[in-house]
């Protein structure tokens, strides 16, 4: 059998209608057709709305934002990783459309702002004490292994290949960069914020038990 053909989930619940929990989080569709969804177990059959409140009980004090001036495909990619950290939220700077196939349907589960530009962002956070906090390897830039990170912050994305826009970085109050060895100038927009994510939440956050 090849990983395509692999069932992903459970199907329908054992027993028929009578043998169904009593609960009000499960989906009666689900119980009856089986769930197929990318989600931990613990929350196979609930229902969207119920999953979404369990996770709101403990967000990460962690956003992220990437800026949209291309409609990057990398969006898609960051807000799914942003899903499997928890995170308060992800803010898309810049053009208000964006490619939602990478995110494999994880921006139901989470919040998604909108900024105009910038400022936008860069008011949003100073209203809350968040600090804003650039990811791109320029000259001046610290190591993010070298310095903890802010723990109330929103980690920021360039586009792919231009990286950070001159006047996203006059909003950042630190950048920081991942540490490089081999000979390209800077890795996927996606990958570097899944890094920056996971190096912030080894600072912040305690390891959950295996399988969430």
């Amino acid at each position: 059998m090849t990983e395509d053909e692999r069932e992903v989930g459970v199907g329908p619940w054992p027993g028929g209608v009578a043998a169904w929990p009593d609960d009000p989080r499960l989906d009666p569709e689900l119980l009856e057709t089986g769930d197929r969804r990318n989600v931990l177990d613990r929350y196979r059959y609930w229902h969207l709305d119920a999953i979404v409140a369990d996770l709101d009980t403990r967000r990460a004090p962690l956003h992220v934002a990437i800026e949209n001036l291309e409609h990057d495909f990398n969006i898609g990619s960051i807000v799914r990783t942003a899903n499997a950290f928890n995170v308060a939220g992800v803010h898309v700077v810049g053009r208000r459309r964006w490619n939602r196939r990478g995110a494999m349907v994880t921006d139901r589960y989470l919040t998604v702002h909108h900024h105009a530009d910038p400022a936008g962002l860069a008011q949003w956070a100073g209203e809350r004490g968040i600090v804003v906090v650039g990811i791109d390897n320029l000259p001046g830039s610290t190591p993010l292994e070298t310095a903890p990170l802010p723990r109330d912050c929103v980690l920021v994305l360039g586009s792919e290949g231009p990286g950070l826009s001159e006047q996203m970085l006059a909003v950042c109050a630190q950048v920081r960069h991942i540490t490089q060895y081999g000979s390209t100038r800077s890795m996927n927009a996606g990958a570097a914020g899944a890094i920056a994510m996971y190096a912030w939440a080894r600072e912040h956050l305690p390891v959950p038990p295996a399988g969430g």
